[in-house]
């Protein structure tokens, strides 16, 4: 099947393997500190959704370089990295904060790009002029999480805001200059897999750049745990998971990056489904299926 990969697409663009290394800023989200909700989302763990980062008590340079000096047993000396704001949302902050964060990774010779995880409902006009001011000096990713389009949905999951932003956010990274990445869960409660892939329909209309899909996966400690526990949740299976990945693939069109066909929880801490714990067996899966 053919898609255009985040692998194939870095190449192209930067003409050499290029490696995202997860990074922390000292933030927090609307959803979690009682602006607008508590918990944060269902499925998200204490580590805001950047278990696989480094500790935001580091300078950012520290971070990169802890992160490189992790990867250099499998990258060669011509490697890029792209310097990715993982953990909550990373816009949730003083614009004089992230306007630093960006800098100083910027100025760090490893690094190419950067990538700031956010969501809609976090970008104010002096936020976004920060997000001019970095794609100015290197390319810019800035990943949206929506998770799905149904607000009936997004109720359930705790993202406290309304779909109708994601419009908007979109178009404003444009004009500041951002490629736009959007994250899609599959396995939502309640959804069809016609819901899902109408998810998939909606980031694409409003011209996203770049998906990354990922299952709903229970984490210890999260809201979704209780929900599985007491049946109302029911995780997907591996072929069933992917059925779902090859209808989305089928109906994105040709110029929107596939960043990622699914992720990994971290295995301290997941519960279900298990077959995402075996990275191996995923890759050679995936590799099988798509060709990839």
């Amino acid at each position: 099947m053919k898609y255009r990969s985040a692998n194939t697409y870095f190449r192209e663009r930067f003409r050499r393997k290029v490696y995202k290394v997860g990074l922390s800023l000292d933030v927090t989200c609307p959803n979690r500190d009682g602006s607008k909700g508590e918990g944060g989302c269902i499925f998200c763990s204490a580590e805001g959704s950047g278990d696989f980062a480094s500790s935001c008590c580091l300078k950012v340079t520290d971070q990169i370089d802890m992160a490189v000096d992790k990867l250099s047993g499998k990258t060669g000396a011509d490697t890029a990295y792209i310097a990715y704001f993982q953990s909550f949302t990373s816009t949730y902050c003083d614009p004089s904060y992230l306007r630093q964060a960006l800098l100083e990774a910027s100025k760090h010779p490893k690094i190419c790009a950067l990538s700031v995880a956010t969501r809609p409902d976090c970008l104010p006009e002096e936020i976004l002029e920060v997000l001019r001011e970095a794609s100015d000096r290197m390319p810019l990713f800035v990943e949206l999480g929506l998770q799905t389009s149904s607000d009936v949905t997004a109720e359930l999951i705790n993202r406290c805001y309304k779909t109708e932003l994601y419009d908007k956010a979109v178009s404003d990274l444009h004009e500041a200059g951002a490629e736009v990445i959007t994250h899609i869960i599959f396995g939502l409660p309640g959804e069809s897999t016609g819901d899902m892939l109408d998810t998939v329909r909606y980031a694409c209309e409003q011209g996203t750049d770049g998906v990354k899909f990922t299952c709903l996966y229970i984490l210890k400690g999260t809201k979704a745990e209780k929900k599985w526990h007491d049946g109302l949740i029911r995780p997907l299976q591996m072929d069933e998971y992917f059925d779902i990945v090859e209808e989305a693939l089928n109906i994105l069109p040709e110029n929107v990056i596939v960043h990622r066909l699914t992720g990994d929880g971290p295995k301290r801490i997941l519960l279900a489904p298990l077959w995402t714990a075996d990275k191996r067996s995923v890759v050679n899966y995936i590799n099988r299926r798509f060709g990839h």
